[in-house]
């Protein structure tokens, strides 16, 4: 895979432009994240969507950076800025509402995710099956892709940016409409993901942000209220109220204004 590398936001600035007025929803957000699994917590309206999208490349920032960065044996080398190619091929994004393409099975969907990032034909049919045995569809592969349930077609996208060999992978609200099952796979699925590469899985739910999770970021109103580790976190809460029977949620609610 190669060196390791930190996804890097720095000063991003950013407003929707409505017809009265400009509703600001980043001020100048910096933040980095490191190779592990970072859990991004957010109320509903906190930025967390939009964050991940410039993460992805999707959105271009007008005023601020976002770029890849990697420490080579001879010092930093070149940031990898998000406008280009040999950055979307390093980063993975999954959308929280991710509908597979029609007319193709499960095997060449995660082929073709592949080889949209660089790989070749023989390179991505290979990578895909690999990946398919990872999230648990092979057995599923000759099935269309819009076949496949909620839950299934969740793990169909982590599939492609497995298959395409990721060094980023972003997921937004992954456990969205699933079932308690599907959310305890889906839990099993990322904490199974390697530590070398970085993953940020965004949520509204504490629930979600299980041990798996070394890092917590906090964002609300496009500002980070918190980032560190995940018992830093929990340390807060206790420190307050020992007797706190759900230490994280009530770090969380400390922290947060009532949800937009």
């Amino acid at each position: 895979m190669g060196p390791l590398v930190r996804l890097v936001v720095d000063e991003l600035r950013f407003a929707y432009r409505g017809r009265r007025a400009r509703e600001v929803v980043f001020p100048g957000l910096s933040i980095q994240f490191s190779p592990g699994k970072t859990a991004l917590l957010g109320p509903n309206g906190a930025g967390k969507s939009t964050l991940l999208a410039f993460a992805a490349g999707v959105f271009l920032p007008d005023r601020g950076r976002v770029e890849l960065r990697e420490d080579g044996v001879d010092g930093q080398r070149e940031p990898v800025p998000s406008s280009s190619r040999a950055f979307r091929r390093q980063v993975a994004w999954l959308p929280q509402r991710f509908e597979p393409l029609a007319g193709l099975t499960v095997r060449e969907h995660a082929a073709y995710a592949a080889w949209l990032k660089g790989a070749s034909r023989a390179e991505a049919k290979d990578r895909a099956l690999a990946a398919l045995e990872t999230v648990g569809l092979a057995d599923l592969a000759d099935r269309k892709a819009t076949a496949l349930s909620g839950g299934q077609r969740q793990r169909l996208g982590l599939a492609g940016a497995l298959a395409h060999e990721a060094r980023v992978i972003l997921l937004d609200e992954p456990s969205a409409g699933l079932d308690p099952l599907q959310r305890e796979r889906l839990r099993d699925l990322v904490a199974g993901l390697s530590e070398e590469i970085v993953v940020v899985v965004a949520t509204h739910q504490t629930e979600d942000v299980g041990e798996e999770y070394t890092d917590v970021v906090v964002l609300d109103r496009g500002e980070v209220r918190f980032q560190g580790r995940r018992p830093d976190l929990l340390a807060q809460a206790v420190a307050r109220e020992p007797t706190q029977s759900d230490p994280l949620r009530e770090a969380y609610r400390r922290l947060v204004t009532e949800e937009a």
